[in-house]
């Protein structure tokens, strides 16, 4: 199921071309409203893990986070690799998360920090700022939990 691997090169050129473009036309910390009370843009700069975990940690979660990431990665494609060719949704969700997950390594590596610049409001509350390789990795995570629901269904109706 290694030719799924396409979608995971467009979720990172997606998700690269979607942080240049955040990075160069919106001003850090400064939020734009896009839809009053739930939606802006957000420029943000994370070098920590998911919700900023780790952010100040002093530069080490750097190396740590971005070597996690490659093995991770390297995991997902040996998955990927192993899939029957009637696991379409379970290599979906996985060329999903590779890709966001390389997405964010790219800019850990070159940069030191994750872009992100997408945020939503939760009533009064802010979601923690994001961008698309969060997104493409949470609906590969979705997909894979729906996989994995779908297969355990199959296999208690098959006789």
């Amino acid at each position: 199921m290694l030719k799924y691997l396409w979608l995971s090169l467009l979720v990172v050129v997606l998700d690269q071309a979607s942080k240049h473009y955040a990075d160069r036309v919106l001003d850090y910390h400064q939020p734009v409203t896009v839809i009053p009370g739930l939606f802006e843009w957000y420029l943000s700069y994370n070098t920590g893990a998911a919700f900023s975990f780790l952010a100040s940690a002093g530069g080490w979660q750097r190396w740590f986070l971005l070597a996690l990431a490659l093995v991770i990665s390297t995991l997902l494609i040996g998955w990927m690799r192993k899939l029957g060719p009637h696991e379409k949704l379970t290599a979906i969700g996985l060329a999903l998360i590779l890709g966001g997950a390389i997405g964010n390594v790219i800019d850990r590596a070159l940069l030191g920090h994750v872009i992100d610049f997408i945020q939503v409001w939760l009533g009064s509350y802010p979601w923690p700022a994001f961008n698309l390789a969060d997104s493409f990795i949470t609906l590969g995570a979705v997909l894979l939990i729906g996989s994995g629901l779908l297969d355990r269904n199959k296999e208690q109706t098959d006789p």
